[in-house]
């Protein structure tokens, strides 16, 4: 393959005349993860903050072990690339991307590489409503965030965008300003596995909808509240939406055991 190249700035001038994908490796910074053929990292350019995702490659035996599994590998950082820009038309705020770079012809050897923009002050959902179930938060506030929720699941999922990952950690709530129902902000992120389609399958949408119900369980949310999600998704009265999408809503409560007992499994077999 021909190598892929986007930079913005400051980007483009700090490395005009460089091999590009050299001065991504040449960045440093404080790695907050890092595995075979992957390592992230949040360095500082002109006084401003980035993360840095380089990929390079996952070998065969990766690629060959999701394939047997039913699963697509990952081969780099143009899912995520792809992702944030299609989010970005759909209206969904995500992670701004100011770099871009992908070349090599051997899947299990691509070098590619990612940098976007630093989201602060932030605090994931999942952090934020950890402890709603003993301090509920101001009714206004829980709506605006459930109905934001829904509202940027819809759009993803009626853009042709599926997540893969659809937990409400990976939805981030901007700090500044303080939030209010009238001023919510969120940002989706973590999209190096979603999916772009001309239209989102519904077996993969209804995974997307069944991780955000399990990840939401622990925090309180009564029934109405998930209610209020469902007519927010479906922009459609709820009355029609519980008539028509019966099989979806049991399907999510099954997922919803399948996917804690997982969990349980995960925890018992690390503990």
């Amino acid at each position: 393959m021909t190598g892929v190249l986007h930079l913005d700035e400051p980007f483009r001038s700090l490395w005009a005349g460089h091999d590009a994908f050299a001065a991504a490796e040449a960045l440093q910074g404080k790695v907050v993860r890092a595995m075979d053929g992957r390592r992230t990292f949040r360095t500082e350019v002109a006084g401003r903050g980035y993360y840095v995702k380089v990929h390079r490659g996952v070998g065969w035996g990766e690629i060959f072990k999701n394939l047997l599994s039913g699963r697509l590998p990952i081969l780099g950082a143009a899912n995520e690339w792809h992702a944030t820009r299609k989010l970005t038309e759909l209206g969904v705020d995500t992670l701004h991307a100011v770099a871009f770079g992908e070349r090599g012809g051997n899947p299990a050897r691509r070098h590619s590489f990612i940098i976007t923009e630093e989201l602060a002050p932030i605090i994931s959902l999942e952090n934020y409503t950890r402890r709603w179930p003993q301090e509920p938060p101001a009714p206004a506030l829980k709506r605006a965030l459930i109905e934001r929720v829904a509202t940027m699941a819809r759009r993803m999922h009626e853009g042709g965008i599926n997540h893969r990952d659809l937990y409400i950690c990976h939805f981030l709530l901007h700090l500044d300003p303080p939030p209010a129902p009238a001023s919510i902000r969120l940002s989706l992120v973590d999209l190096h596995r979603a999916q772009i389609r001309p239209r989102t399958p519904r077996r993969w949408r209804d995974k997307d909808l069944a991780a955000l119900h399990f990840s939401s369980l622990a925090i309180g949310l009564t029934s109405r509240d998930r209610l209020r999600f469902l007519r927010a998704y479906f922009a459609r009265p709820l009355r029609e939406t519980l008539r028509t999408k019966g099989r979806l809503l049991a399907h999510l409560a099954r997922e919803a055991v399948r996917l804690q007992e997982r969990f349980d499994r995960k925890f018992a077999n690390n503990s």
